[in-house]
């Protein structure tokens, strides 16, 4: 009784209330943001991460665009069930290159952080033109009309410029041949050697829709297909010393 009698001197006098929540919050703070100045980097390194192609990007943007990100998260957390559903749990420094992050707070569809190829390209034209076809109980509108709408790639060198300045490392050579690899991983009849030399050897290149010329189709489907592929995660050991 004489703890809540104490308790109670605190609630009832509202400055003394809002001191000592106001040290509580300052002690909190500093206990998890201090500790960030004395390390070196916040984000572990891991082998395979790159920046994503400027299709890819187009995509992700198209992704954003349309909302996508209000359904599906894009982070796997380091429980049970979620790891076994999902896979291996979500590394920041796959988000690293991200400009939003897309970790999302809810779940209406399952997350998409590892749906890299785990279906077909086919698949995903099915689910974007009608998700109740391939998932009856999907709330998930039609997107269909991604698939008419062309791309010409003409901003995408401005569009990694913009993400060069916030700190992803797009080189001058990448944002010279912006358009020329944009179009050239939608076409595998393309001289693409060039992508690959720039990007790395982990880049999907085919239509992904199936038609000739870039589709909006063809960037989301992209970008979906390299989410969560870039980590090899057999060989991925966690830095023990951090």
């Amino acid at each position: 009784m004489a703890l809540l009698d104490k308790h109670k001197i605190i609630e009832t006098n509202a400055t003394l209330l809002l001191v000592l929540s106001f040290l509580v919050v300052t002690v909190g703070g500093i206990v998890q943001i201090a500790p960030l100045f004395w390390l070196e980097n916040t984000i572990e390194d891991v082998e395979g991460m790159r920046p994503y192609t400027p299709l890819e990007l187009a995509g992700r943007d198209i992704y954003i665009r349309e909302g996508c990100y209000v359904c599906h998260s894009q982070m796997i957390r380091p429980m049970r069930d979620e790891v076994e559903r999902y896979g291996h749990y979500s590394l920041a420094a796959e988000s690293k290159y991200d400009h939003p992050f897309q970790w999302g707070s809810k779940r209406t569809g399952p997350d998409l952080a590892r749906v890299g190829g785990r279906y077909s390209d086919e698949w995903h034209l099915d689910h974007m033109r009608d998700p109740q076809s391939v998932v009856p109980e999907s709330v998930m509108p039609k997107y269909g009309f991604l698939e008419r709408k062309k791309l010409d790639g003409k901003y995408v060198g401005d569009l990694l410029k913009a993400n060069a300045v916030v700190g992803v490392p797009y080189t001058e050579e990448m944002i010279a041949n912006a358009q020329a690899d944009f179009r050239a991983q939608a076409n595998p009849d393309s001289d693409y050697d060039g992508l690959l030399e720039r990007y790395g050897d982990n880049v999907n290149i085919r239509s992904f829709d199936g038609h000739s010329g870039v589709s909006e189709m063809d960037a989301i489907i992209a970008y979906l297909q390299m989410l969560g592929t870039l980590v090899d995660f057999s060989t991925f050991t966690p830095d023990a010393s951090r």
